[in-house]
């Protein structure tokens, strides 16, 4: 196990302009999964806001079970503990406000994000981070969310990638020819994720909805979704409250999707 992070947790605080995401902050060396470690921290009673940064993973976690290629030293592997006052059903936007948080961030870094429905970003056209939450609620009578761990990997200032990536990912330090100051980028992002949360929970979906379809350029384009069971193709219509993909087939029906492998579709 790698003994320290290189992120500097000092110059973080000294950056941070927020009051509660980042404030309770640790850095670990390598770890098999930021998400594993936070939820371990939320289920201890970590406060709202809580980050935790590795320096690198050895088990790294996407969506569908996939590996997240985790170099040390070179990007970013960031989790949060956030407590929103919401019921469960209340918390799918959430996978939202962190792709918009994503997507201000790296354009403060100089990139052109591109939002790839669910919860991808692109530069270019590849991959540069991912998304994943995972929800603690309490049980009924409650039927509140004790807590969403919001796990992001972004590659900042990686250069190589295994041949079965080469083609599909990329970093912001490639698309934008400069090294990315790793503890201003956490900063930003911690800003970011604090605003549009405090937005979701005040006014509901609808400002998250339109700040996501802002950055994605699928809208009114044909897509193919693969969901596990089937595949549907379509035309991608729009994103509803709950961050699902409205998709219009060939026969005029209006689906809603929730998760799946998407794809450019037929032209």
């Amino acid at each position: 196990m790698l003994q320290s992070n290189n992120v500097d947790q000092a110059r973080i605080a000294a950056l941070l302009r927020t009051r509660s995401v980042g404030r309770a902050l640790r850095l670990l060396g390598q770890c098999r999964s930021t998400n594993d470690e936070a939820l371990a921290w939320a289920r201890a009673g970590a406060p709202h806001g809580a980050v935790l940064i590795a320096d690198g993973q050895s088990a790294g976690r996407g969506r569908l079970g996939r590996t997240w290629h985790s170099p040390p030293g070179e990007n970013l592997y960031f989790s949060t503990v956030l407590r929103p006052p919401l019921s469960p059903r209340a918390a799918p936007p959430l996978a939202l406000v962190a792709a918009v948080a994503v997507a201000e961030t790296a354009r403060a870094f100089g990139a052109a994000p591109d939002l790839k429905w669910p919860n991808d970003l692109l530069l270019d056209g590849r991959k540069a981070a991912g998304i994943l939450c995972e929800l603690l609620a309490r049980p009924p009578p409650a039927e509140r969310v004790d807590a969403v761990v919001v796990g992001i990997g972004v590659n900042l200032n990686g250069h190589a990638f295994p041949e079965e990536l080469a083609t599909r990912a990329t970093s912001l330090a490639l698309v934008t020819g400069a090294a990315i100051d790793r503890e201003a980028f956490v900063a930003t992002l911690c800003e970011r994720l604090e605003a549009w949360h405090d937005r979701l929970v005040a006014d509901g979906p609808a400002p998250v909805v339109a700040a996501w379809k802002g950055f994605a350029r699928l809208l009114g384009r044909a897509v193919s979704v693969d969901n596990g069971r089937e595949r549907i193709t379509g035309v991608a219509e729009d994103l509803d409250a709950e961050g699902a993909l409205l998709v219009r087939r060939a026969d005029g029906v209006l689906l809603r999707v929730f998760a799946g492998e998407l794809s450019p579709g037929p032209t």
